[in-house]
């Protein structure tokens, strides 16, 4: 199961999104996992807005995403109104925050205060973060297979 659904996201959606995310990456501390990911969220975005498919935009440095600030809950929530958008945020969040392989609990409590600022119920908020876990095994899955 893919952890997004295919939906347009506009490049400020894509900077509320990524802003969001730095939020939560500083928690713990900024790691080079955490920059690809938000790098390769705008270089994606970039690329889908290009004309012929494919953005020259560099990958990010930890100081180059120095100029993202974070963003409190109301705030996102203000500016991602959709249902649709709030859980990709979510989802994206959770990818972040496992990408270590563990979600701390400061990050948890962060991602939390994102969910009840966007209005999504704790049950949701278990499903969705249920979905990247389940999304994650199965990539590992298929990476650990391919190199067999």
């Amino acid at each position: 199961m893919e952890p997004f659904s295919e939906i347009d996201v506009s490049a400020t959606e894509t900077q509320t999104i990524a802003r969001g995310l730095y939020t939560v990456a500083l928690i713990d501390g900024l790691h080079e996992r955490e920059v690809t990911f938000i790098s390769d969220l705008f270089r994606d975005q970039a690329a889908s807005s290009a004309t012929g498919g494919v953005a020259e935009t560099p990958a990010a440095t930890m100081a180059s995403l120095a100029w993202l600030s974070p963003l409190e809950p109301p705030a996102l929530a203000a500016l991602l109104p959709t249902p649709a958008h709030r859980r990709v945020f979510l989802k994206a969040a959770y990818l972040l925050a496992w990408a270590d392989s563990k979600v701390s609990f400061a990050e948890r409590a962060s991602i939390d205060a994102f969910a009840s600022a966007l209005g999504v119920a704790a049950e949701v908020l278990a499903l969705l973060e249920s979905e990247v876990k389940d999304y994650l095994q199965v990539s590992q899955s298929s990476v650990r297979q391919s190199q067999t």
